[in-house]
């Protein structure tokens, strides 16, 4: 049987390589994102280089719960769910001014990397293989060395994967975090990144190189797939060595 995967922020960088991945491999999968252009256009590329319809579309602003709740019933009703991948988030925050663009700063990037996995994984939890159904979400390197809004947010991925490991441990459904480092294709970089910066950044990779969608779309399939069923409750980070594994 066909098995089925979410994948969302699956229109560009890291979602759009996982949902290229897992298509490949004979998923069928939706890809959940703000924007129909790059939903459409990475939808399109995915199918025609794949030669099968593959790769659905599903429009949704993920920190809405009425939205949320409307786009888990539309996929629920095709079927059970195997795969979910938590992948949209951001970071919006600039260098906030005074003590009131700082709330906004933390509540805004909260809402954008937490809340957004919070809701879809709620509200597709019902419909989760079970035994069988994978959790990953996507956090950061900046939740394990720091980052302001952002670190903090991604690291909270991480309390609440751990917490949610244990409590889906008994229906056979495994939650588990990839945590990347420096990879400037995506849009993450897209508006920030300078060629000093990004000598900076690659100067700090003990492998000498920036990571790439890819790469991190590998060990995500891992985890996605039947093989990862005894690994649960774990941050694979995925970083070239800038930050050391922890026991």
């Amino acid at each position: 049987m066909t098995r089925r995967a979410v994948v969302t922020g699956g229109g560009t960088g890291i979602g759009k390589a996982v949902a290229h991945r897992l298509a490949a491999e004979g998923a069928a999968v939706t890809i959940i994102g703000r924007r129909l252009s790059p939903l459409e256009a990475t939808a399109k590329e995915i199918n025609d280089g794949l030669g099968a319809d593959r790769v659905s579309i599903a429009t949704a602003d993920l920190t809405d719960p009425e939205q949320v709740q409307a786009v888990a019933a539309r996929i629920a009703a095709d079927g059970p769910v195997d795969v979910l991948v938590n992948n949209a988030g951001g970071n919006p925050a600039a260098t906030p001014a005074d003590l009131g663009a700082l709330a906004d700063a933390y509540t805004d990037t909260f809402r954008l990397n937490v809340v957004t996995a919070v809701l879809i994984t709620e509200a597709l939890l019902p419909h989760l293989t079970s035994p069988g159904g994978r959790i990953v979400s996507v956090s950061s390197i900046a939740a394990l060395r720091g980052a302001g809004p952002y670190g903090a947010a991604k690291a909270a991925l991480h309390g609440w994967s751990m917490g949610l490991a244990q409590q889906l441990a008994p229906q056979g459904i495994t939650v588990n975090v990839v945590a990347p480092g420096f990879v400037p294709a995506t849009e993450f970089w897209a508006q920030r990144l300078t060629p000093e910066l990004e000598a900076d950044r690659i100067a700090q990779i003990p492998l000498g190189h920036a990571g790439t969608p890819e790469e991190v779309a590998a060990g995500i399939a891992y985890l996605a797939g039947p093989e990862a069923g005894w690994t649960t409750g774990q941050i694979l980070q995925i970083n070239g060595g800038t930050v050391l594994g922890r026991g």
